[in-house]
């Protein structure tokens, strides 16, 4: 996706849906209910809807949008790719708030693009576990939520809600909301997302320590004690902090406050960016559009939404 936003990808729908079809189909066409990409015909005439494709073998209908986010939306393709390319580039996240000035829609439209473009850069069901032989994983905890201080006095102070980041040194990260941080859901979180042929560090947290046990090393820094760095800088958990620092500082400065409810979306948005930190933001944009393929979110079954 092109950088400047004068492109015609983000004013025009059919350049907009040509780009779509080019990051979707590469190749041509390709059926989304049973696969078939040989067999398919676009269809033409002023009764065809822009962009429909028959399956012949199925005999189902389908455009770029179908089986994504994006499917069954009213929003404009040309919307949509500002929105890819806006929570691509914004580090530190944009909120529906701004997108709602800056793209001339409601904040109720920015509020469901939002939330469907975090439902793509979501982890992908393949994704298997960091790590491994000789590779160091870092482990922490954090609790997001207001701080007491600000609250208006004599109101209880705000729930703060625990968030699991493991980060692969100059590799990927996982991120997870637990519902507490306690031995066996830090265990839990670590067994399913991190090799256990893996170097564990972590603080001296002592939920930390049965859960270390399973894995090849475990080292820990003590910061009860003010200890941040030890073993000659190697044992340290500052790449799993500085990730912490990053999300937080989105969640306090752009969207100011986030519901438990949706606190996982927002974090994978966090995980999403971090995780694609190497490439630019034409290309990061585009690995999201390419994720929106199997993760439509909906609020009622899919055979109770009215065709």
């Amino acid at each position: 996706m092109t950088t400047n936003i004068t492109d015609p990808v983000f004013h025009d729908e059919e350049k907009a849906r040509e780009f779509l079809e080019a990051q979707r189909w590469p190749n041509g066409p390709v059926c989304p209910f049973c696969k078939e990409h040989k067999n398919v015909v676009r269809l033409g005439g002023e009764a065809a809807k822009k962009g429909l494709v028959l399956c012949r073998p199925c005999r189902k209908k389908f455009s770029v949008t179908v089986g994504t986010v994006m499917e069954r939306s009213h929003i404009p393709l040309t919307k949509w790719l500002m929105g890819f390319r806006l929570m691509a580039a914004s580090k530190k996240g944009i909120s529906a708030h701004q997108m709602h000035r800056m793209m001339g829609i409601t904040y109720k439209t920015a509020w469901f693009l939002n939330h469907r473009i975090r439902e793509a850069m979501g982890l992908p069901v393949s994704a298997g576990p960091i790590g491994g032989e000789g590779k160091i994983v870092e482990a922490d905890e954090t609790f997001v939520g207001g701080k007491a201080k600000n609250v208006h006095k004599g109101k209880p102070a705000p729930k703060k809600h625990p968030v699991v980041a493991l980060i692969e040194r100059d590799g990927e990260m996982r991120v997870k909301h637990v519902a507490n941080v306690t031995s066996k859901t830090f265990r839990e979180t670590l067994f399913k997302n991190a090799n256990r042929k893996s170097i564990l560090m972590t603080d001296d947290s002592t939920w930390s320590r049965q859960a270390g046990k399973q894995f090849a090393q475990h080292e820990t820094v003590k910061h009860s004690l003010g200890e941040y760095v030890s073993q000659g800088g190697i044992s340290h958990i500052q790449t799993a902090e500085s990730f912490f620092s990053l999300m937080k500082r989105g969640i306090m400065g752009s969207f100011h406050s986030v519901s438990e409810a949706h606190l996982q979306r927002y974090a994978d948005e966090f995980a999403f960016r971090w995780n694609h930190r190497q490439v630019d933001d034409e290309t990061r944009a585009n690995e999201i559009i390419k994720a929106t393929a199997g993760k439509r979110l909906t609020y009622r079954p899919t055979d109770e939404i009215p065709h």
